[in-house]
């Protein structure tokens, strides 16, 4: 097969994937200011989907640890094809679509690198992946970023309510909070865009270096990369953002003002100072942590254990499963020109389906939960005393 024409297809199913990722995270950023009522869910989408455009540009060090750092380079160029490549996108896109449909918490960045590492392992073997860039800047961060968003939220939270104690007893009368929560989760907004559509643009970048279209010692991602990735993650936060939105349901209505704008406070640290030192870390992870922390934070809360093992499970199953599917597709792909085409329309089979089943089944709050929803339904919340009213003399 032409090496351009497979070269195409990888940058479209790359694009399609930062689609995905869009509609997949909305809720990181947004789930909080729309469960606390600091905004409508259509201005909220639409403010999402243009920060994560901008931040698209912001920052090109996640898109580098992605292109030149979990793929090793070998004496004949970097050691993973386009065929493999394409395989490890179906892998990708594949989980991501499935665990969409199911409400699984999962995270689309692990998914990109379980199935770029599973089809790397069958296609090349174990010297085409750096095992201390995958450990140092994806394990790492996956191990340490959602224990630190969670910690920075508790004090935060903490420190929030300690500020405000005066409200105590009240219905909830801290509702500046509310406002404040327009630039807190704008901010997660642009983060996310500095950090996953990256991701997207490392991914082209390293198709480009492996099929000698770009040298392979320049990390530099090329205008047109940058710009199209950027515009595929807003499409997708504003287009899918609908579907994650309505799955809202009870799962944040606990949620206070103070507590929201400490999450994502939190949050969008967390995920800025990852980007800056090239960390591929998920956003889905961070934003959990952060939920989760804040809730513990504020008096009368508990954690719901059980919601709290099933986010853990998504995360675990997420790499591992998708670089089984990458891998099973790279099996296809080296079957030679035929294999590309059977990977091909296998994927587009999958994710038609999915697609369509979605739209068959009512979407509801039972069977499709947002990862940041399912977080805060892991810590049960106690409300705030209904003021007693002075009787009349």
């Amino acid at each position: 097969m032409d090496i351009t024409l497979i070269v195409v297809l990888v940058i479209a199913l790359a694009l399609f994937f930062d689609f995905t990722n869009g509609f997949h995270d909305t809720a990181n950023a947004m789930a909080t200011p729309i469960a606390t009522g600091a905004m409508k869910p259509k201005v909220a989408v639409t403010l999402a989907a243009l920060l994560n455009l901008v931040g698209a540009f912001l920052s090109t060090e996640v898109a580098k640890t992605i292109s030149h750092g979990i793929i090793n380079e070998g004496e004949g160029g970097v050691l993973i094809t386009p065929e493999l490549i394409f395989a490890g996108l179906i892998g990708a896109v594949v989980w991501n679509m499935l665990t969409w449909l199911l409400g699984l918490p999962s995270s689309s960045s692990h998914a990109l690198f379980g199935g770029l590492i599973g089809a790397a392992l069958v296609g090349a073997g174990i010297n085409a992946i750096n095992i201390d860039q995958v450990l140092s800047k994806v394990i790492l961060p996956a191990l340490i970023a959602p224990v630190t968003a969670g910690v920075v939220a508790y004090a935060a939270t903490k420190l929030a309510y300690a500020i405000t104690r005066r409200y105590d007893g009240r219905p909830d009368g801290r509702d500046g909070f509310r406002y404040a929560q327009i630039f807190s989760s704008s901010l997660v907004a642009l983060a996310h865009g500095t950090n996953d559509a990256q991701k997207t643009m490392g991914v082209i970048t390293l198709v480009l270096v492996s099929s000698g279209l770009q040298a392979a010692d320049n990390d530099n991602v090329q205008t047109w990369v940058v710009v199209t990735c950027a515009l595929a993650i807003a499409l997708g936060t504003y287009m899918g953002g609908w579907r994650i939105i309505r799955t809202l349901g009870t799962g944040l209505t606990d949620v206070k003002p103070a507590q929201g704008f400490a999450a994502e406070t939190a949050t969008a640290a967390t995920i800025l100072a990852s980007t800056h030192l090239g960390f591929a870390l998920s956003t889905t992870q961070v934003a959990s942590g952060s939920v989760i922390g804040s809730g513990l934070g504020r008096r009368g809360s508990t954690v719901r254990w059980g919601t709290a093992g099933r986010i853990g499970i998504g995360w675990l199953l997420t790499l591992p499963a998708a670089a089984l599917v990458g891998a099973v597709a790279a099996w296809i792909a080296h079957l030679g020109p035929w294999g590309i085409v059977v990977d091909a329309v296998i994927g587009t089979v999958v994710i038609v389906g999915i697609f369509l089943w979605s739209r068959r089944d009512e979407i509801s709050h039972s069977n499709v939960v947002s990862d940041v929803a399912d977080s805060g339904k892991a810590v049960k919340i106690k409300s705030n005393p209904k003021p007693k009213r002075k009787a009349k003399p």
